[in-house]
Formats: C-alpha cells, structure tokens, sequence
C-alpha cells in the first residue's frame, strides 16, 4: 500500500495552503495499492516533534477501500473524523511554534469497519485498530515557521 500527495514530495516541505499559516486545508492524498480485503482505511497525522509530545493534527476513520485519493480541502464520504490534539474533529494544520516539525500521515487498511464514537482520539482508533491491521503506509512532510 503507499499513500503519496501531489501538493510535496516524501520528505518536502508542505506549502504554506495546508497550514495554519495559509487556508488550514489537507492537501490531496493519494492511495493505491489497497488490499482486496479491506473493509476500510483509517488515517492519522501527527507531529512528534511538537514540544509537547506528539501532536495529532488529524483523524479519519471508516474511508471506504477503493477510495483512491483524498481531494485537498475535503473529506472522504461516509468516513468519520475523531478528535485532534487541537481539541476538535477536522483537520489542523501544521502550525509549529518554532523550528521545523516533521508530519506523518499514517494509513491503514483495515479489516473491519470501525464503530467508534466521534469523540474518538488517535490513541483511540490505534487501540480499536489493533488486530485489525492488513497493511500499512505513511509519507511525512516538513514545515517550519
């Protein structure tokens, strides 16, 4: 499985649109290479470099199997977003207070679709995804203020 975005190379710089700097908006990502079994995808972005601790800036659950991209701006239907380390559902961008922060977004393919409340965090989904994991890809991004 691979997840990839047009909008910045693996290891590039995330344009200025896609964070709190410009529209706050997710950039387009694309997926290929599914599994045939899965039931669903599950997405987790977030900053380990954040003062902190990890900083979740976004979690989507429930994308359906042969959605082949994410438009920038948007999310997939019938998917659901869980709570953010910004206290909020939705995408947060990259917003570092100082230095540059490395942003992972982490796909999973699932075998199951999950059933979880909206009020869910990032530790929640990993901990309902545990088990249910058929593959896996990630692509990280850099921004810096």
């Amino acid at each position: 499985m691979r997840i990839q975005s047009p909008d910045f190379d693996p290891n590039g710089l995330i344009p200025g649109r896609f964070t709190c700097d410009g529209e706050d908006v997710n950039p387009k990502m694309v997926i290929s290479g599914v599994p045939e079994s899965a039931a669903c995808l599950a997405l987790i972005m977030d900053d380990p470099d954040a003062p902190i601790g990890n900083w979740v800036h976004w979690v989507v659950w429930n994308i359906p199997p042969g959605q082949t991209e994410i438009a920038a701006d948007s999310v997939p239907a019938g998917s659901v977003q869980g709570i953010t380390s910004f206290g909020k559902p939705g995408y947060g961008g990259p917003c570092p207070p100082s230095g540059e922060h490395r942003y992972f977004f982490k796909m999973y393919a699932l075998d199951e679709k999950l059933d979880l409340p909206e009020d869910t965090t990032a530790k929640d989904l990993e901990a309902a995804m545990v088990g249910h994991i058929l593959d896996k890809a990630g692509l990280i991004g850099v921004y810096g203020r």
